[in-house]
């Protein structure tokens, strides 16, 4: 089997759990996904309302472990980066194709929100730790975020490290270079992963593309440790 048919094998095996488990932790991302498409439209969105399901969907994927410094805060700390996420000038990035990422203009805003929620948690983490910090914040926070909200780069957490690992697509860690390799991969393959993107849907919901490369390579990740477990 070719790399292309494991990994679209892999992305459909995720998206059917999240169907077929009802309340599901795969949900979550739906859930978090959807409120904030219809705030993106809603003249008076509720802050506090999309603040509590970004936590509830960063803590069903792990982001509230005991070493993660938001663990020590409540939800509420998320409303800036709530706000700043709605402003319009994002708006080019929620659901974007990859080739989007291509487009100057769309790599500007993409960049400058990222180190915005970096530079908005900085302070909070060294708070929290009660001492400065020389590492940065953790990119895999802030690209769960990303995904939760806009759609527009996988998590770069530990079992999608492990599968773009697997067959070296990209680097394991997260750097600008690294989602612009997915981009080159993703238009390589666009026809066959575009013929499964149309089936990943649910109701009004349709999966973005960095959302099937984040399940695909997360569920190979998964599934590579799950053997390794056995």
């Amino acid at each position: 089997m070719e790399l292309i048919d494991e990994l679209i094998s892999a992305a459909q095996a995720f998206y059917d759990d999240a169907r077929t488990n009802e309340n599901g932790r795969s949900r979550s991302w739906e859930h978090c996904y959807r409120v904030f498409r219809d705030a993106r439209i809603d003249p008076s969105p509720d802050y506090d309302y999309l603040s509590l399901h970004l936590a509830f969907y960063l803590a069903s994927w792990g982001m509230y472990r005991g070493s993660c410094f938001i663990l020590q805060k409540d939800y509420k700390v998320h409303t800036p980066i709530v706000e700043e996420i709605l402003k319009p000038e994002y708006d080019c990035l929620f659901g974007l194709a990859c080739a989007d990422l291509r487009n100057s203009d769309v790599w500007e805003q993409y960049t400058k929100l990222y180190d915005k929620i970096a530079a908005y948690f900085d302070p909070i983490r060294e708070k929290v730790a009660g001492r400065k910090r020389t590492t940065p914040v953790s990119p895999v926070l802030i690209t769960k975020i990303l995904m939760g909200t806009l759609g527009c780069v996988p998590a770069y957490d530990r079992f999608f490290q492990d599968g773009v690992a697997t067959y070296k697509v990209t680097t394991q860690e997260y750097s600008l270079e690294s989602v612009l390799r997915l981009v080159d991969f993703y238009e390589e393959h666009n026809d066959r992963l575009e013929e499964a993107r149309r089936g990943m849907r649910t109701d009004d919901l349709i999966y973005p593309q960095m959302k099937v490369l984040d399940m695909g390579f997360w569920q190979v990740g998964f599934e590579r440790d799950a053997g390794d477990a056995k």
